[in-house]
């Protein structure tokens, strides 16, 4: 800052010629060098590279684009993301994924699941000329709405199931798996009244878990108690929990565990069980969903299902770059078309919340 309180102006960030002067060369074997042009010799390539590090010089995304036709840009449209760990980890592992790649990831959130709102998100992403799109919004109606609009780029939803999404491919983690663990590990346990506490009925992996629950105790010869529906939070579970607790006493529990949707609404769970007096495990058991960061540190540490999140965005990714690439290659199959993928298999994760019946 100069002695008169005001910024001095930055020095100008090195442009193509820059570089170009430095290794001796023409701004064109710049330019080829950033494209990647087979006849760039070996010397040629390694001086130009290192007047780029000695420069620091960043090629600009927009020149780029005027050189190639190419945005090298993935849109990803997200709804309902905020303090929702599942949606939340899935947008993070697509950009990390894209970034990987050589792509970028821009990102259009929903401020509302209306028909409107899912148009304009997006024509938002279109008119950034992206070259393929991943949904990052598990819900019923979202899904059935993209897949009512035309678009021209491969698109791919993460999270949810198949049949739910209207005929856009679905990379998931398979559900049914996880919670098929959960039951297999309390029934082993010799639990035999399992309650569930559901996610909002409008969540595709929510009705999925409801789903495979009442499956697995049917298999078991068991009743499936009818749901309870959380929005999600801690602050749901632990309303549900009191109001389970509310007129019985430790010994008078029509259950032993409790199966939760997700790990924030075990949370509230076992607060509102501890504040009735009721011991977890030793009085009812707890099994939550996702494996979020602070689930080892509650008390009693948390069992849970980890889904890995990483794998998802990443074949997101590689599917749609995949069918970006064909859409480049006239004997290839149309850019619209992405090839399915297998789900990503959940594991479950054995802590303290559980003992036996």
């Amino acid at each position: 800052m100069s002695r008169e309180g005001v910024s001095e102006p930055r020095p100008r960030p090195a442009s193509i010629r820059d570089v170009a002067r430095l290794a001796g060369v023409s701004h064109q074997t710049v330019s080829r060098v950033l494209n990647g042009h087979a006849s760039i010799r070996d010397v040629t390539k390694s001086r130009v590279l290192a007047a780029m590090d000695e420069l620091q010089f960043r090629p600009s995304r927009a020149a780029r684009m005027l050189s190639t036709q190419r945005s090298e840009t993935i849109g990803v449209l997200a709804a309902a993301v905020g303090s929702h760990y599942g949606p939340a980890s899935s947008v993070s592992a697509v950009e990390d994924a894209a970034r990987s790649r050589g792509y970028y990831a821009t990102v259009a959130h929903l401020a509302s699941v209306a028909p409107g709102a899912i148009t304009a998100a997006i024509e938002e992403l279109l008119s950034q000329n992206v070259e393929g799109i991943v949904i990052v919004a598990p819900r019923t109606t979202v899904l059935s709405r993209l897949a009512a609009l035309s678009m021209n780029v491969p698109i791919v939803a993460a999270q949810g199931e198949q049949s739910d999404a209207g005929g856009i491919p679905v990379v998931s983690v398979n559900q049914a798996t996880g919670v098929r663990l959960v039951l297999d590990y309390l029934l082993g346990q010799g639990h035999r009244r399992i309650l569930h506490v559901a996610g909002p009925p409008d969540w595709n992996d929510a009705q999925s878990r409801l789903r495979a629950y009442q499956t697995g105790l049917r298999a078991a010869g068991l009743p499936a108690s009818p749901p309870l529906f959380g929005d999600w939070t801690a602050d749901s579970g632990y309303e549900i929990g009191r109001a389970l607790v509310s007129d019985t006493g430790p010994g008078d529990l029509p259950f032993t565990a409790v199966f939760s949707s997700n790990d924030q609404m075990a949370l509230g769970l076992v607060h509102a069980f501890r504040e009735a007096g009721l011991d977890v495990p030793r009085d009812v058991s707890i099994v939550g969903f996702d494996d979020i960061p602070e689930s080892a540190h509650f008390w009693p540490p948390l069992t849970t299902v980890r889904q890995e999140f990483s794998q998802v965005g990443e074949r997101c990714v590689s599917m749609l770059i995949d069918a970006i690439d064909r859409s480049d290659d006239p004997t290839r199959r149309p850019q619209a078309v992405v090839d399915a993928a297998p789900m990503v298999e959940p594991k479950l994760i054995v802590r303290d919340s559980v003992a036996p019946a």
